[in-house]
C-alpha cells in the first residue's frame, strides 16, 4: 500500500496522526509560540523528531534540545519529553516500536 499525506492537509491541534492504524505511528505536531505539551513518556518507542518549521525546545528528562526547521531529535521513548514553542511551530514525530535487539 502507497499513501501520501500533506502536512498541511492535517489540521487537528495540537496533534494528529497522519497515518492512522499503521505503524511506525507518524504524528504532525503543531504548536503557537509559548505553547508547550505537558511531560509525559511512550514506553515501548523510539522517537524521532523532524522540525519542519519554528523553534521548538525539546526538553528530555529535563535536558533542553532546542531545534531549527530541518534539525532531527532521536531519544528513547522511556525518556520524559516535553516540548515547548519558541516561534510557531510544525514538526513531524515518528515514534516506531523498540527494536527486539535492545
Amino acid at each position: 500500500m502507497t499513501e501520501t499525506v500533506a502536512l498541511d492537509d492535517l489540521t487537528e491541534r495540537p496533534r494528529e496522526v497522519a497515518f492512522p492504524g499503521a505503524e511506525p505511528k507518524t504524528v504532525r505536531l503543531s504548536l503557537d509560540a509559548g505553547e508547550e505539551v505537558p511531560a509525559h513518556r511512550h514506553p515501548e518507542r523510539e522517537i524521532v523528531v523532524h522540525l519542519v518549521s519554528g523553534r521548538l525546545d525539546v526538553r528530555v528528562d529535563g535536558e533542553s534540545n532546542v531545534l531549527e526547521p530541518g534539525d532531527l531529535l532521536r531519544f528513547d521513548g522511556e525518556r520524559e519529553v516535553s516540548p515547548k514553542a519558541g516561534a510557531d511551530s510544525t514538526a513531524l514525530l515518528v515514534l516506531a516500536p523498540r527494536s527486539e535487539d535492545e
